[in-house]
C-alpha cells in the first residue's frame, strides 16, 4: 500500500463502515464514473488515492483499454505496482503500459514476479526490458532466472535485511536501520559469516529489546529452518507449511544465504501445488482457467480421455466375458451401475486421503502400511454395512415391486452385496496402493487421477460383480 494509503482515508473509512451493513457501496462502479467524468487528471488523481488499491484493481476489467491507459498516466509506478498485485492475470495490463512505465513497475514488483513476466516475453523483447533496468535488479533477474520454474529458487525474493557474525546490537540495529530503506521483510534477520553461509535467525522483537552489551549470539536461533534454491517445489512444500515463520531461508548447495520465501510467497506456493494437485485429480495436466484458449484445454484433456478410453474398452471387453451370465439371468444387469458406483467412489475416497498423506515427505514406510491397513479396515466395515443394507433393500424390492419369488430375489440382493463388499474393499486397496506406487516410482502421485482408479475400480467391481454371480446364482443355486 502507498503512503497515500496508510491512513484511513474517507472511503477507507466508509468501506469499513459499511462491510458491516447489507447495503456495501459498489465502489468499482464509482472508481469508473471517476475516470470517466470530465474532471482533470489531477483532481482524479487526488481522488483515486482516496481509494484501496484492490477496489482500484477489481475495477480494471469494467474499463475499456483506452481508459485503463488514462488511468496509468495518474498514478505513480509504486501504487500502480500495488494495484496490479491483486489482478490474477496482472501481465495482461501490464502489457497495456508504454515501456517506460512497464520498466517502472516491473521494478517496484518483487524479482520473482518481474522474472515470471519475462519468461513469457520472447528474447528480444525480454533484453530490452533488461537492459534498461539497473545493474542490481538485473542481477537478481539472472539470478532467478538460473532456475527452473518448478525448483523453489525461481520463486525467492531478495528482499530481506541480513547482518554480519560478530557485531555487536547496537552495530546489528544500524546495519538494519540501513538496510530497511530498500527491504521491508524485516520481521527476521539473517546472520552470516564472511562467505554469506547462514548462521542463523534473529527476530526483530529480540533484537529491538537486546541491552547493548548482549552477544548477538544470544538472541540467534541457530536451529532455523532452511530450503535449497534447487529443491523442487512439490518436494519440499510440505517441509515448509510445517513452520509458521515470516519467512524461510533459501540457500545455494554451499549454504550461502541467496534469498528467502516470505509467508506471503509460502501462501501462494501452497495454493499452486494444492491447484495443480487437484487438476490432476481430475485428470488434467495442469489447472486451467476461463482465459485459457480452446485448443490448449482440449490437448490439456485428451491425453488422459485417450487412456481411459482404453481401459474403458478393456472394462467393456470384461463384460463381454460374462454375456453368458446376463443371457441367463438378464436381473442382474440391473443392479452393475450401483456396484460399480459404490467402487469408484470409496476407491477416490482413499486416493484423496492417500495423497494428503503423501505430501509429507517424511513419511516412513511402516507408516504407509499402516495407512493401507486402515484404509482396507474401512473398505470393509463400509461394505459390510452397505452390503447387507443392499442385500436387505434388493431383495424387498425385486419381491415387492417385481413379483419375484423369495429366493430368486435374496439370492440376487445377496450376490449383489456381496460383490459390493468385495469391490469396495478392493477399491480401497487400488485407491491406495497405486498411489504409493507411483510415489516409489517417482511418478507424481497425483497421476493417479479420479478418473484412473475409478475405471480401475470398474474393472475390478466388474469382475468382483459378474464372477460371483456366476459361481453363486448359476453355478451353486442353479437359477
Amino acid at each position: 500500500m502507498t503512503e497515500k494509503n496508510k491512513n484511513i482515508l474517507p472511503a477507507q473509512a466508509e468501506a469499513a463502515l459499511a462491510a458491516q451493513r447489507p447495503d456495501h457501496p459498489d465502489y468499482r462502479a464509482k472508481i469508473v464514473e471517476l475516470l470517466r467524468s470530465n474532471l482533470t487528471p489531477k483532481i482524479k488523481q487526488e481522488r483515486i488515492w482516496t481509494y484501496h488499491e484492490k477496489d482500484i484493481a477489481s475495477a480494471l476489467d469494467l474499463l475499456t483499454a483506452e481508459e485503463r491507459g488514462r488511468l496509468y498516466r495518474i498514478l505513480d509506478a509504486k501504487t500502480l505496482a500495488n494495484v496490479l498485485e491483486y489482478p490474477d492475470d496482472p501481465f495482461t495490463y501490464i502489457n497495456e503500459l508504454n515501456l517506460r512505465q512497464r520498466i517502472d513497475v516491473l521494478l517496484q514488483f518483487e524479482i520473482a514476479a518481474t522474472v515470471g513476466y519475462l519468461r513469457q516475453l520472447d528474447k528480444a523483447d525480454r533484453n530490452t526490458l533488461l537492459d534498461l533496468m539497473d545493474d542490481a535488479t538485473r542481477r537478481e533477474i539472472v539470478l532467478l532466472s538460473s532456475f527452473d520454474e518448478d525448483e523453489i529458487g525461481s520463486q525467492m525474493t531478495t528482499n530481506y535485511i541480513v547482518i554480519r557474525q560478530g557485531l555487536s546490537v547496537r552495530e546489528a540495529m544500524a546495519a538494519l536501520t540501513e538496510q530497511a530503506v530498500e527491504h521491508d521483510n524485516i520481521s527476521t534477520i539473517y546472520v552470516v559469516d564472511e562467505t554469506e553461509t547462514l548462521l542463523g535467525a534473529i527476530d526483530l522483537k529480540k533484537l529491538i529489546i537486546a541491552r547493548d552489551d548482549t552477544s548477538l549470539d544470544a538472541i540467534t536461533m541457530t536451529s532455523y529452518p532452511y530450503v535449497y534454491a534447487d529443491e523442487l517445489i512439490e518436494d519440499c512444500i510440505s517441509r515448509i507449511v510445517d513452520y509458521s515463520e515470516d519467512s524461510i531461508p533459501v540457500l545455494d548447495q554451499d549454504n550461502k544465504l541467496r534469498g528467502v520465501l516470505t509467508s506471503q510467497d509460502i501462501t501462494q506456493l501452497v495454493d499452486d501445488v494444492m491447484g495443480d494437485d487437484y487438476a490432476k485429480l481430475a485428470g488434467l495436466s495442469s489447472e486451467e482457467d476461463l482465459k485459457e484458449p480452446l485448443k490448449k484445454s482440449i490437448l490439456k484433456r485428451l491425453p488422459w480421455l485417450v487412456v481411459l478410453l482404453a481401459l474403458g474398452l478393456v472394462v467393456s471387453s470384461v463384460v463381454g466375458v460374462f454375456e453368458g451370465v446376463v443371457a441367463h439371468i438378464p436381473l442382474i444387469i440391473a443392479f452393475q451401475s450401483l456396484v460399480l458406483d459404490m467402487a469408484g467412489n470409496v476407491g477416490t475416497q482413499s486416493l484423496a486421503v492417500t495423497i494428503r498423506v503423501l505430501m509429507d515427505e517424511r513419511i516412513a514406510g511402516r507408516q504407509k502400511l499402516y495407512l493401507i491397513g486402515k484404509e482396507v479396515r474401512v473398505g470393509l466395515v463400509n461394505g459390510l454395512i452397505l452390503g447387507v443394507l443392499s442385500f436387505v433393500s434388493i431383495g424387498l424390492y425385486l419381491m415387492l415391486f417385481k413379483g419375484q419369488p423369495p429366493l430368486p430375489a435374496f439370492a440376487v440382493s445377496f450376490c449383489t452385496g456381496i460383490a459390493l463388499l468385495v469391490a469396495m474393499v478392493l477399491s480401497s486397496l487400488s485407491g491406495t496402493v497405486i498411489p504409493l506406487l507411483f510415489k516409489k516410482i517417482h511418478i507424481d502421485p497425483a497421476v493417479a487421477s479420479g478418473p484412473l482408479i475409478t475405471t480401475i475400480n470398474d474393472l475390478v467391481a466388474v469382475v468382483a460383480y459378474y464372477g460371483l454371480a456366476w459361481v453363486l446364482l448359476i453355478e451353486l443355486l442353479r437359477l
